[in-house]
């Protein structure tokens, strides 16, 4: 492979890529100038192959790619998954496995973003949620998150490292295993129940445009050492989605609560605070959750 210095385009590594969220950043990056390196763990055009949780394959593989920017999305990140075990290998070793093989490279990145997830406050009794919040994890994922955090500062003295809390986010290719793409699903099709867990938990749900458009800004910000939410400040109930979706389609639906959707130690509301977001990367251009909730709802997948 070139050296960096004989590329035309800066390179972006975002692992993940094949993922629901990694489409919208490596497409987002493209339109801004980047040639993007996709990493996964499943085959797919123009990824490299690697099982995160494989040291020596991560070490290999990044050493060749010498990316200039990296955005680390690969992860588990359906809170109910069932595999605790796999949970925590994949989203604490798996990074620092990445971490390792990037601060060994001879390349170093000028800019690492590691998702990492709102869900590590847990249940607060603040407004908004700002970063220097203590953090309160109620399940195993957010438990992983909050370490994965922890190990990665130390590594922040070799790396230039930025951890970005994204709030929840939809959009269109969002599996109907999260409750958004299941609620919109239900309306496409025109169906006439359907069965929730908890009704009444509010979250700050915000447009995968948008966090993709976050995160590639953040590239370019002054945000090394940071840790950023990624929120649109505003919180909706189930309720309030519900009540949008049947404006949009133009017909009521029959909510029933199903005990078994119902998550132990569930988060009652998350809202956070966007201002250090906007401070770092300028004016948000957020997107309304009706305007998502009608691209969602009208898109031909």
């Amino acid at each position: 492979m070139a050296s960096p210095s004989d590329r035309s385009q800066p390179v972006a590594l975002v692992t993940g890529s094949v993922g629901f969220t990694g489409k919208y950043v490596s497409a987002e990056l493209v339109a801004a100038g980047y040639k993007v390196v996709g990493l996964s763990h499943e085959p797919a055009a123009g990824n490299v192959v690697v099982d995160l949780c494989d040291r020596e394959a991560t070490i290999k593989a990044i050493g060749n790619l010498m990316p200039d920017v990296v955005i680390h999305l690969a992860a588990i990140a359906f809170v109910a998954h069932g595999d605790a075990d796999a949970i925590y290998r994949t989203n604490i070793v798996g990074t620092r496995n990445l971490l390792e093989a990037l601060a060994s490279g001879s390349h170093r990145p000028r800019a690492v973003i590691l998702a990492s997830s709102a869900n590590i406050y847990g249940n607060s009794d603040a407004q908004l949620l700002t970063e220097d919040l203590p953090a309160a994890p109620a399940n195993d994922y957010a438990v992983s998150k909050l370490a994965m955090e922890q190990m990665a500062r130390l590594w922040a003295d070799r790396l230039p490292i930025i951890l970005a809390r994204p709030f929840n986010y939809t959009g269109v290719g969002q599996s109907e295993k999260y409750l958004l793409p299941k609620i919109v699903s239900h309306f496409r099709r025109r169906a006439s129940v359907i069965e929730l867990g908890n009704i009444n938990v509010a979250r700050d749900f915000q447009d995968v445009r948008f966090v993709a458009n976050a995160y590639r800004k953040l590239l370019d910000a002054d945000a090394v050492g940071e840790v950023v939410n990624l929120c649109s400040g505003h919180a909706y109930t189930l309720n309030e989605v519900i009540g949008m979706m049947e404006d949009l389609a133009g017909y009521r639906i029959e909510v029933r609560v199903n005990p078994a959707f119902v998550r132990a130690n569930e988060v009652a509301r998350l809202t956070g605070s966007n201002k250090k977001l906007e401070r770092l990367i300028g004016p948000l251009d957020m997107i309304p959750l009706r305007q998502t909730l009608q691209w969602m709802y009208e898109a031909h997948e």
